[in-house]
């Protein structure tokens, strides 16, 4: 087999152990076996995990919904974006050589 890099990485590193708690809450509701409560997640079934990652999903839509009902201004800038943008203003008014 070969080496998997992982590709979830969050955006934002220091919403690590907000997702964390976020994640034990999912697995709590949804009353799957306790063995999460160790923080290791590999004796749980794909399904459990499946279940805990959707019910995540639906939160999480829940929210932005709410957000979007109430007028709550939303953002999803990324970091390339600022990257470009700062890349453009750094350019100014170029002009080629003739």
């Amino acid at each position: 087999m070969s080496v998997r890099n992982n590709g979830n990485q969050l955006v934002n590193p220091m919403a690590m152990e907000a997702m964390d708690k976020f994640k034990q809450e999912a697995a709590q509701e949804l009353n799957v076996s306790d063995e999460y409560k160790s923080g290791y997640w590999g004796n749980m079934t794909s399904r459990e995990c499946g279940a805990v990652g959707g019910q995540m999903v639906k939160k999480m839509i829940k929210e932005m919904e709410n957000q979007l009902a109430n007028g709550t201004k939303i953002s999803a800038k990324t970091n390339e974006q600022d990257q470009n943008y700062n890349l453009a203003q750094k350019a100014g008014n170029y002009k080629p050589q003739q």
